[in-house]
């Protein structure tokens, strides 16, 4: 779901203007390479005290999207960062085929044997989220907590983060637009360069309150594995969810069933995952705790981070 975020080339120059917010600067915490289901792992760690997860999005990116920002949580918790298989700087498979949904929940709960960990504190983010809720309906003995931030509650959801993406680009953007389906009507996807190019111009528009907040969207060579997203999400998923994508379940009817307390986190500026979407989770999940973030988009860490993570402290600290 950050393909148009990681290859935006209109970000790209926006860096070189004299008003550019530029990445801030950060070292990873300390990690190594674990084996969890006979997979290797990448898992950095921080701090001390209980353990919040995080669960990257994408669902193609690595744990380098909370970079610096949950580093200021360290200071009570014991941060934990990693990489889905296939992801960042975990192993690779033979075929990007083998990696699944349900393998991305089990490889949570085996890192949580490997760790040592009886019960956990969740943060998933985006795709993330949906790991997460997986996670807590399938295995609730073992999460203390659970945050679901900017997340989707079925591949219903997905797809329609997809119409409205195209919607906003259509009514901003209608030269942009008018190219995009003249393209598509001569069969070129998603993944095609020139299709990229011109659907990178969403990032920004779609993504963030403050355009230029798309900039402090931490880079690395292989942070994004592009060919699992791919095969993860269809080779038209600008349009049309496909393969893992849309087998995702739906959520919907079990969220009410969530024993452990839960807290959910929306950006007003969302005009993807949006909020008038975001907002069912109010009616699905009553018993949560609902925050919308009302100077964000989709990356609330980035641009509300004092914000949130008082949030998160608050939700965490609570008895």
């Amino acid at each position: 779901m950050f393909m148009a975020v990681l290859n935006s080339k209109s970000a790209q120059n926006q860096a070189q203007s004299d008003n550019v917010v530029h990445p801030p600067a950060f070292t990873h915490a300390s990690g190594k390479s674990i084996e969890v289901n006979g997979k290797q792992i990448w898992v950095e760690q921080e701090g001390n005290g209980h353990p919040l997860i995080l669960l990257p999005g994408g669902p193609a990116a690595s744990h380098l999207t909370f970079h610096p920002y949950f580093t200021s949580l360290s200071d009570k918790y014991r941060v934990i960062y990693y990489d889905y298989y296939g992801r960042g700087k975990s192993g690779r498979p033979a075929s990007y085929k083998e990696i699944t949904f349900e393998q991305d929940v089990e490889d949570l709960e085996g890192l949580r044997k490997e760790l040592k960990l009886e019960k956990i504190n969740i943060y998933g983010f985006s795709y993330g989220g949906m790991v997460a809720q997986a996670y807590a309906l399938k295995y609730p003995a073992h999460v203390n907590r659970l945050i679901l931030a900017n997340t989707l509650h079925s591949a219903e959801m997905w797809q329609r983060n997809h119409e409205n993406i195209n919607l906003e680009v259509s009514r901003q953007f209608p030269e942009i637009w008018e190219a995009i389906i003249a393209m598509k009507k001569i069969g070129i996807n998603s993944f095609d360069p020139i299709m990229q190019e011109k659907f990178a111009v969403a990032s920004q528009l779609v993504r963030f309150y403050n355009p230029d907040n798309a900039n402090k969207v931490l880079k690395e060579s292989g942070s994004f594995n592009m060919d699992l997203y791919k095969q993860f999400a269809g080779s038209d998923i600008d349009f049309f969810i496909g393969n893992e994508v849309a087998k995702l379940p739906d959520f919907r009817p079990r969220l009410k069933d969530l024993k452990m307390p839960v807290m959910i986190i929306a950006g007003r500026y969302d005009r993807a995952l949006y909020p008038a979407y975001q907002l069912e989770f109010k009616t699905f999940c009553p018993q949560a705790e609902f925050h919308m973030m009302e100077r964000s988009g989709n990356f609330a860490h980035i641009e509300e981070p004092e914000k949130l993570f008082q949030l998160i402290r608050n939700f965490l600290d609570r008895p």
